[in-house]
């Protein structure tokens, strides 16, 4: 079983000191390192190379959405969490134009915490159930006055974000489609290219706004 190195950034000395306690219980899991503030985020994700970031928005020196920003772009492969108190629609846009994996409340409970770390380490995304139908609903008023990025796409294309959008791994996509899991991976780079997505998150949410697959589990 290989390890989840974790990053805790939050500016809540006793909650992320009770967190790393936490996550550091689970077998799979290692806190690599913890900041109170969005840049030492940057710097320790930096040194480090955690595999998720715990991402709290609203910090000193450099707010959580910026620092995701900084870290996806130099770290791609690493998958940021927003963990946060805020239900604010503004607040989950930014955080996934900025590259985040997922986007959770800090009344998640543990179980469900624990899943989305797992789920983020395999590079799927996560948003939370309470925030997702607003962030839909927001997303498909401009949706009619957009060119349909649909038609662009070929129909093999379109069975790749319906399956990712479902929330299967590259490797689940591909044996559905009997292919290579390197091939899943170089298609969804053209697709994110193509269709200017940053991760996951934003293709899944792409896919729900065009009816690619439903709103209902």
């Amino acid at each position: 079983m290989s390890t989840i190195k974790i990053l805790l950034a939050d500016d809540h000395n006793v909650l992320r000191q009770g967190m790393a306690q936490v996550l550091s219980a689970q077998p799979d899991m290692q806190v690599v390192a913890q900041a109170e503030n969005g840049r030492l985020a940057v710097t320790l994700a930096r040194k480090h190379h955690p595999d998720v970031i715990l991402m709290d928005i609203n910090m000193p020196e450099l707010d959580g959405v910026e620092a995701s920003r900084q870290i996806t772009a130099e770290l791609p492969q690493t998958g940021i969490i927003i963990l946060t108190m805020y239900r604010r629609d503004e607040y989950v846009f930014e955080a996934i134009k900025a590259g985040a994996s997922g986007y959770l409340l800090k009344e998640v409970e543990l179980d469900e915490l624990l899943e989305a770390i797992r789920a983020v380490a395999r590079h799927e995304a996560v948003i939370d159930s309470a925030i997702a139908g607003r962030v839909l609903a927001a997303l498909r008023q401009p949706a009619a006055t957009k060119p349909n990025q649909q038609t662009e796409l070929a129909e093999r294309d379109l069975d790749i974000l319906r399956l990712l959008a479902q929330g299967m791994s590259n490797q689940e996509i591909a044996d559905k489609l009997a292919v290579a899991e390197k091939t899943i991976r170089n298609r969804l780079s053209l697709i994110f290219r193509q269709l200017h997505l940053e991760n996951r998150t934003q293709a899944a949410l792409y896919a729900l706004r065009e009816g690619l697959i439903s709103e209902e589990p």
